[in-house]
């Protein structure tokens, strides 16, 4: 049990790392609040919640793996390197993906629900 709980705080470690040290965590946990905000406001279904949930627990999770690519990066090569910047380049636009497939995602979920709201 002692090893669960551990581990447990390994990981809240981690996402207390990007919470201090990673401007664009912070930015999607907001974007994530916001979100879960507007979905208590809103009443949303449960398949909504469960899509809404899966977009901003992939979205937090790329950014983490993002971070994680970084470090590395960083530790191989501490200097500009053009393969090193690909690799950083191509994680980065990974979340950039997720997060404009999770945007419209929440504006199909919650553009429907603000039209009815003002009709």
């Amino acid at each position: 049990m002692l090893k669960i709980i551990k581990s447990f705080s390994y990981a809240f470690n981690g996402i207390k790392y990007c919470f201090k040290n990673e401007l664009n965590f912070k930015v999607q946990l907001f974007f994530a609040i916001v979100t879960v905000g507007l979905g208590l406001s809103f009443s949303l279904s449960i398949t909504e919640w469960i899509i809404i949930l899966f977009c901003v627990g992939i979205l937090l999770s790329a950014e983490l793996f993002n971070t994680v690519i970084e470090i590395i990066c960083n530790k191989i090569e501490p200097n500009y390197h053009c393969t090193i910047k690909i690799i950083k380049d191509v994680s980065a636009a990974a979340v950039l993906v997720l997060s404009v497939v999770s945007a419209i995602i929440g504006l199909l979920i919650f553009i429907p629900k603000v039209y009815k709201l003002y009709a």
